[in-house]
């Protein structure tokens, strides 16, 4: 087990420049015309797959690393880059990591690989978890998945919404129902290869931030995969479900389902988005507040602004280090007894958003205009409360667990 450390090792740092310079250069030129199109910026995912940044090889490498500092340090410094075009580079990590939560060995080598492909023939996935009716109320789903045993296939209907990639990717992983009356209990995920019959894209929607990411609705008619795209396999589920069964009649504890354990090894990274967001905001506000002078002095020597300076780097570095701490526990096999995890991602993501505001207001009428990228950085960090488990989801994560009790 490795140390907690704030300290990164030499190697670390090298891949944090080494990222941070791919930001710098190649992500923030193309932030507000990838922002304008809506579109996704496959250039910048291209050269980011030419350097080896969108890849099997360096997401293990960071997803591995046994101080778990690997993915909240790439996630902070591309989202410092943009958020839009960042989030296109490592949408296709969410249903990787759903593969690596759920899958067995043979899945993660065949799938993973597949969802990346190589600098020659970039590939994407997509995590398909929210539906119209069902976002944080999982139990809500009605996206079905029925065996067909005499063809060993799985039949899955329904609609998939907020998907990043949803429609246009490779691969999708898809959470759906095998079992109605278990609730969140009876779900399970499935891989549905390239060109499945039967899967297509829905509504592409237009939002307010995160632009440069490709969020659909994602549509299942009849699609049919084999016995083998069951995440985990036939034998595994049989035994969850049947144990789900047996506690649901004895009035026993929480079982955790398919796409809750993908959230749960997501939440801390979130945090680093939020993060790597609010601190690009906060070092524009710093550097424009250290040159805009009004009444023959920088604004900065004004109270006013300088302790909102203050307030806004001491929240982004807590925020650091509460995304840290749950990274390095989880990779260490430290059990989230207070929910630390959703801890790191509920304070930066809320961090996120008063940074961004703070940076507009210190702005001034410049922060309010597209010329400047806090306008950009503020609209982009209100996803952080939203996806992946709202705030509202993250606290009541936090009081049940902190509790015991069934929090409604």
């Amino acid at each position: 087990m490795a140390e907690f450390t704030m300290e990164l090792n030499e190697e670390q740092k090298e891949v944090r420049d080494w990222l941070h310079g791919f930001a710098a250069d190649v992500i923030r030129p193309a932030a507000a015309e990838w922002d304008e199109r809506e579109e996704t910026p496959w250039p910048v995912i291209q050269e980011a797959a030419k350097v080896g940044i969108y890849s099997l090889d360096f997401y293990a490498q960071q997803y591995f690393d046994p101080t778990g500092l690997g993915i909240p340090m790439a996630m902070e410094e591309l989202f410092w880059g943009d958020a839009g075009i960042a989030l296109s580079i490592v949408g296709t990590g969410l249903a990787a990591v759903g593969v690596l939560a759920n899958g067995t060995e043979e899945q993660i080598g065949t799938w993973i690989p597949q969802m990346y492909g190589d600098a020659n023939d970039v590939k994407l996935a997509a995590f398909c978890s929210s539906e119209p009716d069902a976002g944080s109320d999982v139990a809500s789903m009605r996206t079905r998945a029925v065996y067909d045993e005499a063809k060993d296939e799985w039949v899955l209907n329904g609609t998939k919404t907020w998907a990043t990639n949803g429609g246009i990717a490779n691969v999708h992983v898809v959470v759906a129902v095998v079992d109605a009356e278990l609730g969140s209990k009876g779900h399970a995920s499935f891989i549905i290869p390239p060109n499945t019959p039967g899967l297509s894209q829905g509504q592409k929607f237009k939002k307010h931030g995160i632009r440069a990411s490709h969020t659909a609705e994602v549509v299942l008619e009849d699609v049919r995969v084999p016995g083998s795209c069951l995440l985990g396999g036939k034998e595994k589920l049989d035994e969850r479900l049947a144990r789900a069964r047996e506690r649901a009649k004895a009035g026993g504890e929480r079982v955790k389902n398919a796409a809750m354990a993908t959230f749960e090894a997501s939440r801390p990274a979130v945090g680093a988005m939020a993060v790597g967001t609010a601190r690009a905001a906060y070092e524009v506000a710093l550097d424009y507040a250290k040159t805009r002078e009004q009444f023959g002095r920088p604004i900065i020597d004004n109270q006013g602004v300088a302790f909102q300076l203050a307030d806004m780097r001491t929240s982004v570095d807590a925020a650091r280090l509460l995304v840290w701490r749950a990274s390095w526990m989880a990779v260490n096999g430290k059990s989230f007894t207070a929910a630390e995890g959703s801890m790191s991602k509920l304070f930066a993501s809320e961090t996120a958003k008063q940074v961004t505001a703070q940076a507009v207001q210190i702005l001034g009428g410049n922060g309010y205009t597209r010329e400047y990228p806090v306008e950009r950085m503020h609209r982009d960090a209100a996803i952080y409360t939203i996806f992946e488990g709202t705030s509202e989801i993250q606290r009541l994560v936090i009081a049940r667990t902190l509790s015991g009790m069934s929090i409604r």
